[in-house]
């Protein structure tokens, strides 16, 4: 098993113990309140989409990664979703950890 395999596994874990939140406002509010950890945004978002939640992001010093489809990531979390934030911080030092190698 790969790393993207391991990473895409850990979300589906994630969601399954409410650790994600999904949707693009949503996610923007918690990057704002400074409570998401990492960020997953689909690499075939929209340009401006891709922007705003890019910029959120680097504003508040939130990682985030873009090296999955929106299939990869809606099937790794069970449902149809362009951009996912990881609220917990554990499950975030393990993606991070992944990401990296």
């Amino acid at each position: 098993m790969n790393n993207n395999d391991k990473i895409l596994n850990l979300l589906g874990l994630a969601q399954r113990a409410r650790k994600l939140i999904t949707g693009e406002e949503l996610v923007i509010k918690e990057i704002q309140k400074q409570k998401a950890k990492l960020v997953f945004i689909a690499s075939d978002l929209g340009p401006s989409t891709m922007k705003k939640v890019t910029d959120k992001a680097k504003t508040y010093n939130v990682s985030y990664n873009d090296q999955f489809s929106h299939i990869e990531l809606s099937s790794a979390i069970g449902q149809s979703r362009k951009v996912i934030a990881v609220m917990d911080a554990g499950f975030a030092k393990k993606l991070k950890e992944l990401i990296k190698n």
